[in-house]
């Protein structure tokens, strides 16, 4: 396949299913079979999860300035501890921790692991039944605080494994503990900036240099649809509209264990 076709249809792949819950990380791995890419560039990989990091200050930029504004206010004013961005800053900080040691302990199995069709096909078909279950739930009332942000920070780092959806794993989680469904889905794109940022920074010292042609329009690309598929998720998690994601992993990673 021609290299410039090959990066915008995977900034094309990363945008879409950085937020959908199907798991970008296993599209990824199976396009770039399919393709028969060998060994995608790192600085590309981190370049790509850039672009949808921007998508995400993006969508999300006005709750950005003001939880961050209230949660360093809070600080000087101790009024403000009241406030939805003390705890909402906490529970981003303190999440962020079990995701980072889960992701850290658990890096060797993943590489190994991500190598394996099969292993990402099965965990395809565990975000299915996780999606499936999702979809029996009823978001409840809940605001975020930090017991809960510890515990989606864990789930978040669980979902390392390729084929296993962050998104889908995190909003589960979020639901579990009673939060309601645009808390959930607000905590788990936002709890995701940290993450992604500081496996950026920790990829780094491979840094090759080597980047494919298209890149600049791939991360275009990327970042457009990353916002695109942003709206679309804030729309299934409001609905619930789970299911069709539960069927699409199923078909999918029961497509890559047989046929692949």
């Amino acid at each position: 396949m021609n290299e410039f076709v090959a990066s915008l249809i995977q900034g094309l792949i990363q945008g879409l299913t950085e937020y959908l819950p199907v798991s970008s990380s296993a599209h990824l791995t199976i396009f770039q079979h399919l393709a028969g890419i060998q060994g995608s560039s790192i600085a590309f990989d981190l370049l790509l999860h850039l672009a949808t990091v921007a998508a995400t200050i993006t969508y999300f930029f006005r709750d950005i300035v003001e939880l961050v504004c209230e949660f360093f206010t809070s600080f000087r004013l101790p009024v403000g501890r009241k406030r939805e961005g003390w705890y909402f800053g906490w529970a981003v900080i303190l999440g962020s921790i079990p995701t980072a040691v889960i992701g850290l302990v658990l890096k060797p199995l993943v590489e190994a692991l991500s190598q394996s069709l099969t292993f990402v096909g099965c965990a395809l078909c565990v975000t299915a039944a996780l999606l499936l279950a999702l979809s029996f739930l009823r978001p409840g009332t809940k605001k975020i605080c930090v017991s809960i942000g510890v515990i989606v920070g864990v789930a978040q780092g669980l979902a390392v494994f390729p084929g296993i959806s962050r998104s889908g794993l995190t909003l589960l989680a979020g639901i579990l503990c009673g939060l309601s469904a645009v808390e959930a889905f607000r905590f788990s794109f936002l709890l995701s900036l940290p993450a992604v940022c500081g496996a950026a920074l920790l990829e780094l010292r491979h840094f090759d240099g080597v980047l494919p042609a298209g890149c600049a329009a791939a991360m275009a690309v990327a970042f457009v649809f990353g916002v695109i598929s942003l709206c679309l998720v804030h729309r299934v998690v409001v609905s619930g509209r789970w299911r069709f994601f539960a069927a699409y992993c199923a078909v999918v990673g029961l497509c890559v264990i047989f046929c692949l």
